[in-house]
């Protein structure tokens, strides 16, 4: 296991190198993305995906590498117009990496896998992280939850579940998410601890929780919807999101638009309650 600090001990989606901080994420075909998913809309988020945590740290991003597993021209040709598309609009640059062909195996070839080493600069120091938060601080999300839940379920179940915000909103949210990177940039100068939601609302605020040996105390009420959100529970537990989570001191307000939907204390240390009332920690959120 990692043990230089440069590794955050694993626990905070990157590694820093004074002012420079790398982070990885993968996309995996059934997993991350559906099978019959645009070529360009999976390159697209694998490159939003990175970005988030560089948002989550306040950062500029400055270049990547790529993982790529090569398939058919067509397939490539429309994943790199996707790539091209991404880092023109979010920003970034393909720096390089690495391709190969996955091995044919009985019944067809093997999923796609992409990975991706996104590199960027902080914006200010020292570099937010998530175990910062403090008692008596206020928690914040700037964003909304529940878009991705709608478009996926848009998209595979029923394609009026989300009514009129399927087409576009929600369904764009899930295949081409937006990171917050300017809001991050705002935030990491004033913020105790920030970190993107991407695996889940409460899973991640739980993440928080242990990671600072506080608790968390969610308002249900207070917790920003997307429009298009079908189940407020679901909501809650899906991933891919991509918005930011954060702790700021009760008498300071974000320099961004956001919504304060909890509070923090010294009691029981790790632990996420939500109207006042202790949260199961499984079935949080998305894990591995």
């Amino acid at each position: 296991m990692a043990r230089s600090g440069e590794a955050r001990g694993l626990a905070d989606d990157v590694a820093l190198f004074g002012d420079i901080i790398l982070t990885h994420d993968q996309m995996v075909e059934g997993v991350h993305y559906l099978p019959d998913a645009d070529p360009a809309d999976v390159a697209w988020k694998l490159v939003a995906r990175n970005l988030s945590d560089l948002a989550a740290k306040g950062a500029e991003p400055l270049g990547a590498l790529l993982g790529y597993t090569l398939s058919d021209p067509q397939w490539d040709a429309r994943f790199a117009d996707g790539l091209a598309a991404a880092f023109d609009a979010m920003g970034g640059a393909l720096w390089g990496g690495d391709t190969s062909r996955a091995p044919q195996i009985a019944g067809g070839t093997g999923g796609r896998v992409f990975g991706m080493t996104m590199v960027g600069r902080a914006s200010h120091l020292p570099i937010p992280a998530r175990s910062g938060a403090r008692a008596g601080d206020a928690l914040w999300l700037a964003g909304s939850i529940g878009a991705a839940h709608a478009g996926f379920v848009a998209l595979t179940q029923d394609r009026d579940a989300c009514g009129p915000h399927a087409t576009g909103g929600a369904v764009n949210a899930f295949l081409r998410p937006t990171p917050l990177l300017a809001e991050g940039a705002a935030l990491a100068p004033i913020v105790h601890a920030m970190m993107d939601v991407s695996d889940g609302l409460l899973l991640d605020t739980a993440r928080m929780a242990a990671a600072s040996g506080v608790s968390i105390n969610l308002s249900r009420a207070a917790i920003p919807l997307h429009p298009a959100a079908i189940d407020a529970d679901a909501a809650m537990r899906w991933g891919d999101d991509y918005a930011l989570l954060f702790a700021l001191p009760a008498d300071i307000a974000p320099p961004v638009s956001a919504h304060r939907i909890g509070d923090i204390s010294a009691a029981g240390g790790g632990a996420l309650l939500l109207d006042g009332h202790a949260v199961a920690p499984d079935n949080l959120g998305w894990e591995h």
